[in-house]
């Protein structure tokens, strides 16, 4: 995909310290990466538990539990923000 793509970042409710909320916290690092690439981030809320959706052209391109991602940070030492920025470049 070529840079400044757009991406819907689908992401669930989590729970953190005892309450059940959309929390950002751990999306930070993933943003990061996908902005540092040149793409346009957009985050979208859904009722789905820990859920985070990579969305591009309207195809899932990317899927992984909100708590696997590294919490805060610039998402460089993250595996599964590499693996989502490559999934991102790899979509058509």
């Amino acid at each position: 995909m070529p840079p400044g793509a757009l991406v819907l970042l689908r992401f669930g409710l989590s729970r953190r310290c005892g309450q059940l909320a959309h929390w950002t916290g751990r999306l930070r690092g993933l943003r990061a990466v996908l902005e540092a690439d040149g793409h346009q981030v957009i985050l979208e809320e859904i009722p789905d538990w820990n859920v985070v959706e990579l969305i591009v052209n309207g195809e899932t391109v990317f899927q992984c539990n909100i708590k696997d991602l590294n919490f805060g940070g610039d998402g460089k030492l993250d595996p599964l923000c590499e693996e989502a920025r490559v999934a991102v470049l790899n979509a058509y």
